[in-house]
């Protein structure tokens, strides 16, 4: 009889194999972080405007570097793409009012790209001394990167657009959005790294007293250097003061068929003009030196249609002063964005066109691309706009205004180069219409909030629908008026010369942010290999 001997694996006997409740608690592990990353997005959201809870951007950050802190790159792109979509859905959602969900949720997938990669960066710097320094100037270079590509970018959502009413506000004429965006990152990082070092040496026993120092200094530095900035903000005249008026005819319904109401849209900033200019002759209001129309107030071109310019030029004569006309014009076979100075004895005098012009809503980049998912896409913007290449600034009887049509007021650039052109005040003329009554007027009246502390310039924004206001060079709005309704705005304004540090640094203070991310994460890469071949020695 012959023995076969055989060999059993018992390996799966020797292995323990994990009970449901060691199961469970490793997906737990796996999914708390998920959890705090994608509601610290939200409660970043939260911060922003309409709400006046500036303050919830600092919890949001000091969850976001806890879920980072020491994570492989990996589950810090994951965690990262979290934190993007909790923040970007819903402050975005106004994208997708009148076109569908399809927009909004492609804009905000490839928008939620690059706060993932910054979550890669900041894992990897979170080792490092002072790193909250580290990780708040990589988040300020993904929104560099983030406002220049693709398509020329999309600033929407930048940290200090969120800062109108909080106490870092000065910070914006230190050195712009990207100087007041860091202090409000670095003081949330610093948050969460002070807490973690308060219970690790409650634990061990130890205090770590330089790290502390570092994370008290993320804290207090930010808050301090905002009291100190106060005194660069003001809301005196230094070039004497003008009277000016804003129109907000309001549109006979809200969407994108401009088509079928752009007469009415022109008739009813007509209206309200003439409406101004009876209380005037009443004497219920002061006379303006000047009346500012919104964008698209005459989608009519009053170059081509001799109704329309009729009808402005009755309205310019009736208040006695010149009107900026937001208007659509064609010239020379391109489509533009314009605004018309238009005075009540000349007609039409200076022009600015919009030189940032919204991709898919003005112009369609990958046209073929996006007819071929939805046809309907392709036929909301038939033509595209050409881009202006000039700044605006309309000298309107010795008093020089700065031009910002609606978009542009995202852009550093866009609003900085009026200043430095002479630009007095600012005038940010909107049309929210398509939007419906969506948060995304308030977003952008809180944009420009921010411009007019960043530049210490007045600061006027004439809305076809809604919010249309006038804000004080210290950010203050004193006049506004209701969504979707008929009105105008009279007020005397301050005239101001003098520049800001942030005008004077421009570009500077956003270089130096984006060169000490990329320091850090070069001693983070440096610090990780020479541990890897330590290691291996």
């Amino acid at each position: 009889m012959t023995v076969t001997a055989t060999s059993v694996d018992r390996s799966d006997q020797l292995t323990p194999r994990p009970t449901p409740g060691a199961r469970g608690l490793a997906l737990l592990r796996r999914l708390v972080p998920a959890a705090v990353s994608a509601l610290s997005g939200v409660l970043l959201y939260v911060s922003f405007p309409p709400r006046t809870l500036w303050w919830l951007a600092l919890p949001a950050f000091a969850g976001f570097g806890w879920v980072l802190r020491g994570r492989a790159w990996k589950a810090a792109l994951g965690l990262g793409y979290l934190f993007g979509l909790g923040f970007l859905l819903p402050l975005l959602v106004w994208t997708g009012v009148e076109v569908g969900p399809g927009p909004w949720l492609a804009l905000v997938a490839v928008e939620a790209i690059f706060v993932a990669l910054v979550g890669v960066g900041v894992a990897a710097v979170s080792r490092l001394p002072a790193w909250p320094v580290w990780a708040a100037a990589l988040w300020i270079a993904g929104e560099a990167v983030r406002a220049r590509v693709p398509f020329r970018g999309f600033p929407w959502g930048k940290i200090a657009f969120g800062q109108a009413d909080g106490v870092f506000l000065p910070l914006a004429a230190v050195g712009g959005t990207p100087v007041l965006g860091f202090a409000v990152v670095l003081c949330g990082f610093g948050l969460y790294e002070a807490g973690r070092l308060a219970v690790e040496g409650r634990r061990t026993r130890e205090l770590r007293r330089g790290a502390a120092a570092a994370a008290l200094l993320s804290v207090a530095v930010p808050v301090v250097g905002a009291v100190a900035a106060r005194t660069l903000v003001s809301d005196k005249a230094e070039h004497g003061s003008v009277t000016v008026a804003l129109i907000q005819g309001n549109v006979p319904r809200a969407g994108l068929d401009f088509a079928s109401q752009r007469q009415a849209v022109l008739d009813h900033h007509v209206k309200e003009t003439l409406r101004l200019a009876a209380d005037i002759k009443a004497g219920k209001v002061a006379k303006p030196a000047f009346v500012l129309w919104p964008e698209n107030s005459s989608d009519v071109d009053p170059y081509a249609d001799a109704g329309a310019a009729a009808v402005i030029d009755e309205a310019s004569k009736a208040v006695g002063v010149p009107i900026s006309v937001g208007g659509v014009v064609e010239r020379d076979g391109k489509l533009l964005n314009e605004q018309i100075l238009w005075d009540p004895v000349k007609g039409p005098t200076s022009t600015y066109d919009k030189r940032q012009i919204q991709p898919f809503g003005e112009y369609l980049p990958l046209r073929g691309l996006v007819g071929a998912i939805n046809k309907n896409w392709t036929g909301m913007v038939r033509q595209d706009f050409s881009r202006g290449t000039k700044p605006g600034v309309f000298d309107i009887d010795g008093t020089k205004v700065g031009l910002a049509t609606c978009y542009e007021a995202a852009f550093d650039w866009d609003v900085r180069d009026t200043v430095t052109r002479g630009a007095q005040m600012i005038s940010v003329p909107s049309n929210n219409a398509t939007f419906d009554r969506s948060e995304m007027t308030y977003q952008q009246l809180a944009m420009s909030r921010i411009r007019a502390v960043e530049h210490s310039r007045t600061v006027t924004v004439p809305v076809t629908s809604g919010v249309s206001a006038i804000i004080m060079p210290d950010g203050t709005i004193t006049q506004k008026t209701g969504m979707f309704v008929p009105a105008y705005l009279v007020q005397k304004v301050p005239l101001r010369t003098s520049r800001t540090p942030a005008t004077e640094l421009g570009i500077l203070p956003e270089i130096a942010l984006v060169l000490a991310a990329a320091g850090g994460v070069g001693w983070a890469i440096g610090s990780g290999l020479r541990r890897r071949r330590a290691g291996d020695a």
